[in-house]
């Protein structure tokens, strides 16, 4: 059977608990057309980058769903009927993750790498742009004492 990541967006003003009870329903739907849903992720309250329905925030679920055309169809068909799911998406791919996914996965400010100014180096781009008062010499007029 093709394997699906399929992610949904719940309305901000409905609880975690309902959300949950979607999940269910919708896992209900895959299992009646003769599929399997593997792991299941909810993200949590997000900020919308755009306004959807009055919504500015919304619930975000994530879904690996092992399953034939015709029951994702189906519970598609039935997302679109909801009136609290706002947008969602599936994907056909070709193995699904076993770990978290790259939402999941905690991010410290200490992996990334940082060059002498902050983020990133001087490069050739930046020759047009005026020294730092550090590159500068020490009077400040920016020329070489000789």
């Amino acid at each position: 059977m093709p394997l699906y990541e399929h992610i949904f967006l719940a309305r901000q003003d409905v609880s975690s608990q309902h959300v949950e009870g979607l999940v269910e329903q919708f896992k209900t739907v895959i299992e009646e057309g003769g599929g399997k849903v593997g792991k299941v992720e909810n993200w949590g309250l997000k900020s919308l980058t755009y306004r959807i329905r009055k919504n500015r925030k919304a619930h975000f679920t994530l879904m690996n769903i092992d399953a034939p055309p015709a029951a994702v169809a189906e519970m598609e068909r039935q997302q679109h009927i909801h009136e609290d799911v706002l947008r969602m998406m599936t994907i056909k791919v070709d193995e699904l993750e076993d770990g978290p996914s790259v939402m999941m996965q905690k991010r410290d400010r200490d992996d990334r790498p940082r060059g002498r100014f902050g983020d990133r180096e001087r490069g050739p781009g930046d020759r047009d742009r005026p020294p730092r008062r550090d590159d500068r010499d020490s009077d400040g007029d920016g020329r070489d004492s000789e």
